[in-house]
């Protein structure tokens, strides 16, 4: 099934099973890792019900150049265009990744406890303290060998094309010492639009551009030189406009 050739009448009784097929097997694995006390376990678990209901929602994900991942912890970037786009980031990466997710998800009941039990880390988006104290606990986390995944944007919109890169990610990349992998993820956007709860069938890449090195250092322009190289590669994998030229 794709959804640009499908019959516009099945696409409401496929986009009711999609949501009861998230639905069902989103509960049946938090019930199943609530009581499993390794977290390593409890993301393999759940890597494979997210990769699962890909499959079963005709969403068949592919993908490519997994080599360019470091055999050490590292900062993976990718761009954001929906709400499956850590589904499938999850299903893409090794089970070794703790997700930055901004803090609203936290109030999210049933999400936000799949989240934590997985190792996500929720952070405030703002400059004030609140942001300052997150940014901490990510480099504590960092130090200690936790490998990251983050997208920069932030949030994401109805209009197609790469939004400016907020910093942090690159910041806790420069005061780590850790590699940067920028990630392309396409298909995301027609499957689950954005402000649409009507899910569509059809393929989704995520490609891993190669790695670009830790920042020279913490200074603003070597922090800022990553983190446009980052945001260059997965434009140029993204077939979307640039909504923040020169960024």
């Amino acid at each position: 099934m794709n959804n640009k050739n499908s019959p516009r009448w099945l696409l409401l009784p496929y986009a009711v099973w999609a949501c009861v097929a998230f639905l069902l097997l989103g509960l049946t694995v938090l019930l199943s890792i609530l009581p499993v006390p390794w977290q390593s376990l409890r993301r393999r678990m759940v890597r494979g019900a997210a990769r699962m209901v890909l499959r079963a929602c005709w969403m068949p994900l592919q993908t490519r150049h997994l080599e360019n991942l470091p055999p050490t912890p590292c900062v993976v970037v990718a761009n954001h265009a929906s709400y499956l786009d850590g589904v499938v980031l999850f299903a893409a990466l090794p089970p070794v990744f703790g997700f930055v997710i901004k803090r609203e998800m936290s109030r999210v009941p049933l999400a936000s406890l799949l989240l934590r039990r997985i190792g996500s880390h929720f952070v405030d988006r703002g400059r004030g303290q609140k942001g300052a104290r997150d940014t901490r606990k990510l480099l504590k986390r960092a130090n200690a060998g936790g490998a990251l995944a983050f997208f920069p944007e932030g949030t994401f919109q109805r209009e197609p094309g790469l939004a400016a890169f907020r910093s942090g990610a690159f910041v806790i990349a420069a005061r780590a010492k850790l590699p940067v992998v920028p990630v392309a993820i396409r298909g995301t956007r027609s499957a689950l639009p954005a402000g649409s709860f009507m899910p569509r069938p059809g393929r989704i890449v995520v490609e891993l551009a190669p790695m670009l090195p830790p920042p020279a250092s913490t200074a603003e322009a070597d922090v800022n030189a990553t983190r446009l190289a980052a945001r260059q590669a997965i434009l140029a994998r993204i077939d979307e406009p640039d909504l923040a030229p020169g960024s």
